[in-house]
């Protein structure tokens, strides 16, 4: 049976999204181990072959299966909160019960026959606290390795998948929203069934929190959920527009366009196919940010941008007027 998710009235009120720069790192680290999913990050890997080869995440591994597996959930844990920086959700980390740590951590090393047994295995488990104290550590390092240097995009694309599901939500309500988050997830008669997972029975329930929804650059092409109590039911899904993390410099504007609005401000303009925030702009086009906010706001007093705030920044997207102008 696959894994199900009924969802109560209390859960349909309650259904919310977060964008996690931890559980972004993690899902990193599980791509990374897993090379049947690599084909579509290859552009990204090949910018951090020297970077991960300086990093030392043996211990990370060990907690990181190869094949399917357990993978513990303190490691990306469900945030509390919708757009939590690293440094707190690090210290959350920091702060995991250690015999909360030492049952996942088990269940985890259970998935690779004798390595729990493996005086790795052993060293891990006989001293849980420590053990965490270690994984946070070599987590911040990997997040400063991998994942902070283009965070401005990473979190920019993120987004801009969380204000598109949020107008499929103003449009067609929930019906429309879950039933569209992944091909492997069916939405029917209040209950989200995921059809990859076996019904895991220590399983965290909907049980009014509501659903946790995240969308994820790595996580592609699977769909992450099963989180074990006490965490927050949560599902983790491929962002839309993900393409756009990889995407190589824009194109120059059409010569009419660029004769009409300016060369940059026609590139920016054409670029904005989905939101996006000044600071991806800036990066994509190698503008100084503070000339691309010029321009946006430019492009938004004449009707050709709309814009809105998502968290700690604001994204800018064409409205029907710049659509028209683009085609």
């Amino acid at each position: 049976m696959p894994l199900t998710l009924h969802l109560g009235t209390d859960d349909l009120t309650r259904c919310r999204f977060a964008i996690s720069p931890l559980c972004q790192t993690h899902e990193a680290l599980r791509m990374l181990r897993r090379p049947a999913r690599h084909g579509y990050h290859r552009t990204w890997l090949r910018r951090m072959d020297r970077t991960l080869a300086a990093l030392d995440l043996s211990l990370l591994w060990l907690f990181v299966p190869r094949a399917a597996g357990y993978t513990p959930d303190f490691l990306g844990a469900p945030p509390d909160e919708p757009y939590p920086c690293i440094e707190d959700e690090l210290a959350r980390m920091r702060a995991t019960d250690p015999d909360l740590a030492r049952v996942e951590m088990a269940r985890s090393l259970a998935c690779v026959p004798g390595l729990a047994e493996s005086p790795q295995g052993r060293t891990a488990l006989d001293d849980p606290a420590g053990t965490v104290r270690r994984l946070a550590d070599l987590t911040e390092r990997a997040w400063h390795a991998l994942i902070a240097p283009d965070w401005a995009r990473h979190r920019a694309v993120l987004a801009a998948d969380i204000a598109h599901r949020s107008r499929q939500a103003a449009d067609g309500g929930l019906d429309a929203l879950l039933g569209d988050l992944h091909p492997g997830v069916d939405w029917a008669d209040h209950t989200l069934t995921l059809r990859a997972y076996a019904d895991l029975a220590d399983a965290q329930r909907a049980d009014g929190r509501g659903i946790l929804l995240m969308p994820s650059v790595f996580v592609w092409p699977d769909v992450v959920s099963g989180f074990a109590r006490p965490w927050q039911p949560t599902i983790i899904y491929p962002a839309v527009g993900m393409g756009r993390f990889h995407t190589a410099p824009v194109s120059p504007p059409p010569a009419a366009l660029a004769r009409l609005l300016g060369r940059q401000r026609a590139a920016l303009l054409l670029d904005l196919t989905v939101p996006a925030a000044t600071t991806e702009l800036a990066d994509r086009h190698g503008l100084a940010p503070s000339t691309v906010s010029a321009h946006l706001t430019a492009l938004r007093d004449t009707g050709l941008l709309g814009s809105r705030r998502q968290g700690h920044f604001v994204l800018y997207e064409r409205t029907a007027l710049g659509d028209a102008l683009v085609t």
